[in-house]
């Protein structure tokens, strides 16, 4: 039997007995059965899409583990798109944008916050220092007790994460 065949059938029989388990677990810290439902589904694409699982000693702990990832993304998602449609409903009515562009710039803002989420402490802080407060480069090296030029490494490593972020939507 090919590992990918005993990956389905492991992950087959761990959704036969969790599935049930799972969703239930997520319907307490969910909003809807619906969107319960949903995630214990992508828990087990995630499951299923892996290269190997694991031996599991404690399947249920696995499980949750995924889908609390799965939900902590969600959450994060849902504050992203709130604040974009805050910043929207202050635009005056000719300038907002249709429901198309909103789901673009929404992806965009999600995958960007994942890119910059994904990079060392110190480089996401150089570029939010730059972006939100307008720091120059040498404030940002006192702040950080690095070279001005380390905090131009950092922006450039940023700026790639972002651009690549947004490269993989398209």
């Amino acid at each position: 039997m090919s590992s990918e065949a005993g990956l389905r059938e492991r992950t087959a029989v761990l959704y036969a007995e969790h599935h049930s388990w799972l969703a239930r677990w997520l319907r307490y810290r969910t909003t809807s059965a619906d969107c319960a439902a949903d995630l214990a589904q992508d828990t087990f694409m995630r499951v299923l899409t892996a290269k190997e699982i694991p031996p599991l000693g404690e399947p249920r702990a696995f499980l949750a583990t995924i889908a609390r990832r799965l939900l902590s993304n969600q959450y994060r998602r849902q504050m992203i798109e709130r604040a974009y449609l805050e910043a929207l409903a202050n635009l005056p009515e000719p300038v907002e944008p249709s429901p198309e562009s909103r789901q673009i710039v929404i992806e965009t803002l999600f995958a960007i916050d994942r890119a910059l989420d994904s990079l060392p402490g110190k480089v996401r802080e150089a570029f939010l220092l730059a972006q939100l407060e307008g720091l120059r480069h040498e404030d940002i090296a006192v702040r950080l007790g690095v070279t001005p030029r380390t905090v131009g490494n950092y922006m450039v490593r940023a700026v790639q994460a972002c651009f690549f972020a947004q490269d993989g939507l398209a």
